[in-house]
Parts: C-alpha cells; sequence; structure tokens
C-alpha cells in the first residue's frame, strides 16, 4: 500500500509495483483522453486560442473542462475559446509530471519536491474525476462499492478510485 512522508529531501511516495503500473496507465489514459498539443503551424493556437471552441460531447472532457457560464452558450464558447488550450496544456503536465517521476521503476520510492507534488495533486484530481464521471460517482458510492460482488466489473475501477482518493489524500494532508 502506497505511503506519502514528508523527508527533509522533499515529499516521498512510496508505491508497491502494481501501485506504479496502475498509476502509469491511469495517466497515460489521460493523456490520450487530453489528446496532443496543436501543431505549432497553428497561429491561433501558438497564441492559446482555440478556433473551434465547443462544450466536448464526452462526458469526461465535458467534467474536466466544464462551461464557465452555463445559461449562456456563446460566452460559454467564447470563454472556452480563450481557456481551454491552456488548461489542456497544464493537465498534459501534470500528468506528465507524474510519469517522469514514475521512471524510477516499480516499487522504489519517489521524492518529489513542492512543485512536483502540487502537480501530482492535480493529475490525481483529474484521474479521480474521469474515472468519477465514467463510474457515475455520487455522495453514495462507498454503500454502492461495498455491495457490489467481487464478480462485478466495476470493483476494479471502484478500487482503483479509493486508492486514487487515499493517495491524494495522504499528499494534501504532508503539504498542508
Amino acid at each position: 500500500m502506497s505511503h506519502v512522508k514528508k523527508t527533509r529531501h522533499g515529499i516521498r511516495v512510496r508505491l508497491e509495483a502494481e501501485e506504479v503500473a496502475l498509476l502509469r496507465a491511469l495517466m497515460e489514459q489521460l493523456l490520450g483522453l487530453l489528446g496532443d498539443a496543436p501543431g505549432e503551424d497553428d497561429e491561433l493556437a501558438s497564441m492559446g486560442i482555440a478556433e473551434n471552441a465547443t462544450t466536448p460531447d464526452d462526458p469526461v472532457l465535458a467534467r474536466l473542462f466544464p462551461d464557465a457560464y452555463r445559461d449562456d452558450g456563446k460566452s460559454a464558447e467564447e470563454f472556452r475559446r480563450y481557456t481551454e488550450m491552456g488548461l489542456r496544456d497544464g493537465k498534459r503536465e501534470a500528468a506528465g509530471t507524474v510519469l517522469a517521476s514514475l521512471s524510477g521503476g516499480p516499487g522504489s520510492d519517489i521524492v518529489l519536491d513542492e512543485k512536483q507534488a502540487q502537480a501530482w495533486l492535480r493529475a490525481l484530481n483529474d484521474v479521480r474525476l474521469a474515472l468519477g464521471t465514467r463510474l457515475d460517482i455520487t455522495e453514495e458510492w462507498y454503500e454502492e462499492a461495498e455491495s457490489m460482488t467481487a464478480d462485478d466489473p466495476r470493483a476494479p475501477m471502484f478500487a482503483a478510485y479509493d486508492w486514487l482518493t487515499s493517495l491524494q489524500e495522504s499528499l494534501v494532508r504532508v503539504l498542508w
């Protein structure tokens, strides 16, 4: 089971090999969901402006990038046009930070500085939002998870969500 501790060298995260593999897979899936950054030849994109910014059809992307103005579609689209690319870049960077810090090999200690730990928190939150949306997590999710049988196909994802929640909470506790 993962263990997070503040040391004089930074924040030490100790993960089992299976946890490293899970975290790596989830971060790679998140990056796939976010998509690639636009090419350098796109003039508007080079300034952080999206040409066609609309509310995503995918519920997970809609959760990760909610409309700023729920009752005003035109204003929401305009706001999204100027902000979504930067938000996507930030989410890609945070997931990339997690992946880079996992390169030490399975089951090894990971030592994070403050900036890396903050990136981990953002990336963990994004993955939890994605999983929570796919699983339709509600406030009663613990009761639902407890009543699941071991052969329920959702059980591993509920377990991953619970583990991510615990890891994120551990990081928050050592940072504050």
